[in-house]
């Protein structure tokens, strides 16, 4: 078939389309229903008895709203890795904020070296960690994949890793609002282990979840 004939062919035929929202609005639409439902379970569950001191501690402000960041910038970047014709280094927008969020951890952890010595890096096992993760990002986790499947599938790993980034890094941020583990080394471990998890099972999932048939 000639091209011209294609082209008209296909103008012909084609159904109407109705373009999606830009990628910075589908986030905020995202971010507005999964903080929505964060603040419904953290309502269910109860703040942390010491909240106002932790509210006033720097560290756990910035490894709070590192991890939020976090959140946020993947789930913008998933949004715009489904877009063709996106620059790639969109993809790797979270990345900043994840090095903040390992860094805040990462001093947290020297600064009880130094006081305690190696008795400050004890791990002990924290099995509410991932399965809180798991259920705080659950909502988030299905309306975001629900919506990256609107899009163009074109770099399925890379989308679904970042929209499962996104979802586990909220669980994580909004767990320290009533989970009192603060040990630093503890948070590394178990807390944004459980996030590098739950991206990584993304990325592996990604191109069973997201292809081209389903956009036929």
């Amino acid at each position: 078939m000639r091209t011209e004939d294609l082209v008209k062919t296909l103008a012909a035929n084609a159904a109407p389309v109705t373009p999606l929202p830009s990628p910075h609005i589908r986030m905020l639409i995202w971010l507005s229903i999964s903080v929505a439902y964060a603040a419904l379970v953290i309502m269910l569950v109860g703040l942390r008895p010491d909240i106002g001191a932790k509210l006033a501690d720097q560290r756990f402000l910035v490894e709070v709203t590192s991890a939020f960041m976090v959140s946020m910038l993947a789930a913008t970047a998933a949004f715009c890795a489904e877009c063709p014709g996106s620059p790639l280094w969109e993809r790797f927008a979270p990345v900043p904020a994840i090095f903040l969020w390992l860094a805040s951890l990462g001093g947290g952890c020297w600064q009880a070296w130094i006081q305690n010595g190696p008795a400050g890096l004890t791990i002990a096992p924290d099995l509410l960690c991932f399965p809180s993760i798991v259920l705080i990002g659950i909502v988030p986790g299905i309306l975001i994949l629900a919506m990256i499947r609107r899009g163009a599938p074109i770099a399925p790993l890379t989308t679904v890793a970042l929209a499962m980034l996104a979802a586990g890094a909220l669980g994580a941020a909004t767990l320290r609002l009533f989970h009192t583990q603060d040990a630093s080394i503890m948070v590394l471990i178990w807390q944004f282990g459980s996030v590098a998890v739950l991206a990584a099972l993304g990325g592996l999932l990604g191109r069973q979840f997201l292809s081209w048939r389903h956009a036929h």
